[in-house]
């Protein structure tokens, strides 16, 4: 695979990438070209997707969470249908930065966050790199569907693999060829196959058209490791943040016993156990996974007060969902 070409100009939006009632919006921050969306009035939401991923992830839910917020769903730097660009190397430390700046950029002091897998972890960093510097009074709640984190081992080996110049080839030159394995292994992140919406493969896969999109997979999966400790050490400086860890139990991507480690590790938690449901539930049951956002987003009381003592033991709350 060659070096990365530097592209000035954003990727053209398929109508399939397009997201209904939200706004298409374009930034330039720090030399970095962004695409996100932007959709209704209120308190700021911002929603952070996963690898492999963009905003086109909040499709089936960012119209309700727009009658309560002004909710800004972006594409990272180097995904989706924002720029591609050499100097992005692909860090969660750096994606929190990014976020950061975002934020700043539109000039948003206080917000609430929504993030899922990676996007939970970047979530995590923003937050973290905010506390060092006093400002992490900015960010009111955070709902984190699945974060990646250092307690989850699945894909372990997958990710050693990937970080090796037989892994970049591999990721350019092999997975590409191989839609038959690609369509397999997205309908195993449904808790029910029969609830994966019939736009989803080809809406995630229209992100990683753009020149250069492999390239930043690679550099993300060679920091992976680092980065989960990196989550790690952020946990102390972000615990007293309310914070909903949003998970379903049939997720095999982000290990659900997992949650019961990070929970330990930040105070200010409480989890959520969505049954029978895989690794993308706002994919999978938008009107619940809505339902139990919201419900945290809108308290106006901590979970608890952040000079109590960590619970030795976790209490899950489950969230039946009928099948489809």
């Amino acid at each position: 695979m060659s070096e990365l070409i530097e592209t000035c100009e954003l990727p053209p939006v398929p109508a399939l990438a397009r997201v209904a009632d939200a706004e298409e919006c374009t930034a330039d921050i720090g030399g970095v070209r962004w695409r996100y969306l932007r959709a209704g009035r209120g308190p700021a939401l911002l929603l952070v997707h996963g690898v492999t991923a963009y905003s086109f992830s909040w499709r089936l839910v960012i119209r309700e969470l727009a009658r309560r917020y002004t909710v800004y769903a972006v594409d990272l730097p180097g995904c989706g249908f924002s720029q591609r660009s050499a100097m992005l190397p692909g860090t969660l430390a750096s994606d929190g930065q990014h976020l950061l700046d975002f934020m700043n950029h539109l000039g948003i002091d206080e917000f609430d966050v929504l993030g899922t897998s990676r996007g939970g972890g970047a979530a995590i960093a923003m937050a973290g790199l905010a506390a060092e510097r006093g400002e992490l009074h900015r960010i009111g709640r955070m709902v984190l569907s699945a974060p990646i984190n250092p307690w989850s081992g699945i894909g372990f080996l997958r990710v050693r693999f990937l970080r090796t110049v037989a892994g970049r080839l591999y990721l350019t030159y092999v997975e590409p060829q191989l839609p038959f394995f690609v369509k397999t292994f997205f309908k195993r992140l449904f808790g029910d196959p029969v609830r994966v919406p019939s736009d989803s493969l080809a809406g995630y896969q229209a992100g990683w058209e753009p020149e250069g999109s492999y390239w930043h997979l690679w550099n993300i999966a060679r920091s992976w490791m680092t980065d989960l400790q990196l989550i790690e050490s952020m946990l102390p400086l972000v615990k007293s943040v309310p914070a909903l860890l949003l998970w379903g139990d049939r997720d095999v991507a982000v290990e659900p016993a997992s949650a019961e480690q990070l929970h330990r590790r930040w105070d200010n938690s409480e989890v959520v156990m969505m049954a029978g449901v895989g690794h993308m539930p706002y994919e999978e049951v938008p009107e619940e996974f809505n339902r139990i956002a919201l419900e945290f987003l809108l308290r106006e009381t901590p979970v608890i007060s952040p000079r109590r003592e960590p619970q030795p033991e976790m209490a899950y709350a489950m969230s039946a969902v009928r099948p489809a």
